[in-house]
């Protein structure tokens, strides 16, 4: 039979002793161990509140940061999902004797007649600025570059033009110009149908071109056909750079022919790269930055057990007439020391469940703002209880063991 806290020892008679009675203590049930330990924080709750804070301030900012972390990472993954990773950029090298190579006029052409590859496209950096007006002084770009581009850009790097039209053969030769997202933020513009500077005459904008993230280069950029880039702006013809695309299967197999079908006296001096090894790259730094933001959470929660230790000590002090008085009514230590510890185990574990909440509930709300798919992973929620557990437990350790060593008399007479 379960005995209240506070109870008689029961007696039982002792098989060894012929007859004679031995004291039994009577037992705490899990109910009894809750109830005793939930009525020491309810006697103090403004101190209970305080306490609990600093374990949530820490759990929360543990949840929210791997919660932020997952997220980013997670928009990413589905970002290269949906823009593939079988785009390949070829860009020239380095000459031999450390010079900038170029890539020949018709490497173009000579990637289009792969096997493999589907859609190829080129654009070539034009010696020109881009200025609102012509009042504006030459220094002054923006950072806006000007690229000459083929007609298939658009379709290899699967972008999308929102506003205006893309170039096509006929525009290609005149003095028109798309604008990448950037360059038009940059330039003032929202719409087309108006009037740029670029290398000493007026361009008409007949478009402007929505993100691209596998081609951030372009955003940058005002874009012209290759033949008015070579009428009106002095462009050499050499491409800087040649985007194609293949299927998955083919990737590797057309980016080992690239080198030596784009140039075959001298592969070395052309790069090959794939674009989307940058967004990869970005969710796996994501988690390196995620460590550090990491440590910062645990210290907190380190300070928040710190305070909940603190605040068992202190509550063993001012009870310790509470505690003379259960251990002379029968209360054995042991159940002392399981009072201290179940109190100290729940102001940890409220710390940690409204520290949960609050996690998530900022995960979500930053992610949603960010337009991301809000992740709170099921591990760091598990984890972030269990890790209020063990701050709990080793936080109640010693108060718990200083209220069990308290002699019943001693306590009573110092109260």
């Amino acid at each position: 039979m379960t005995a209240r806290a506070g109870t008689p020892e029961r007696r039982a008679p002792d098989s060894a002793g012929g007859g004679q009675e031995r004291l039994v203590p009577g037992r705490l049930g899990p109910g009894d161990v809750l109830r005793v330990g939930a009525a020491g924080l309810r006697a103090r709750p403004t101190r209970v509140i305080l306490s609990a804070l600093g374990i949530a301030i820490g759990i929360a900012t543990m949840i929210a940061v791997i919660g932020i972390s997952s997220s980013s990472r997670e928009q990413l993954l589905r970002e290269l999902d949906r823009l593939g990773t079988n785009l390949l950029t070829v860009t020239p090298g380095q000459t031999m004797f450390g010079d900038e190579a170029k890539l020949p006029t018709g490497a173009l052409a000579m990637v289009q007649r792969i096997r493999p590859v589907r859609t190829a496209a080129a654009t070539g950096v034009v010696e020109a600025t881009v200025r609102r007006n012509n009042h504006i002084p030459d220094s002054i770009t923006g950072g806006i570059s000007v690229q000459a581009a083929s007609t298939g850009l658009l379709t290899t790097l699967e972008g999308a033009v929102v506003k205006g039209t893309w170039l096509n053969e006929a525009t290609a030769r005149q003095p028109a110009v798309v604008l990448g997202s950037a360059a038009a933020r940059r330039l003032g513009l929202a719409r087309t149908g108006v009037q740029v500077w670029m290398g000493g005459r007026w361009f008409t904008v007949v478009g402007i071109l929505g993100p691209m993230p596998l081609a951030p280069e372009i955003e940058r950029s005002a874009l012209v056909g290759f033949p008015a880039a070579q009428d009106l702006l002095g462009f050499d013809g050499f491409p800087t750079t040649v985007y194609e695309r293949s299927s998955d299967a083919t990737v590797e197999e057309v980016r080992q022919a690239l080198p030596r079908t784009v140039n075959p006296e001298n592969p070395d001096e052309v790069t090959v790269s794939r674009p989307s090894d940058a967004l990869a790259a970005k969710a796996a730094a994501a988690g390196a930055f995620t460590n550090l933001l990491l440590g910062l959470g645990a210290v907190a929660l380190l300070v928040g057990g710190v305070g909940v230790a603190n605040t068992m000590v202190i509550s063993v002090l001012e009870r310790r007439r509470e505690i003379g008085l259960r251990r002379s009514l029968g209360a054995t230590r042991g159940q002392v020391r399981l009072q201290f510890l179940s109190e100290s185990l729940l102001l940890s574990a409220l710390g940690g469940v409204v520290g949960a909440v609050l996690g998530a509930l900022a995960t979500t709300a930053y992610a949603l703002s960010r337009d991301w798919p809000p992740v709170v992973p099921p591990w760091a929620l598990g984890g972030a209880i269990a890790a209020t557990l063990v701050i709990g437990t080793v936080a109640g350790i010693y108060p718990a063991m200083r209220a069990a060593r308290l002699s019943p008399t001693v306590a009573l007479a110092t109260a």
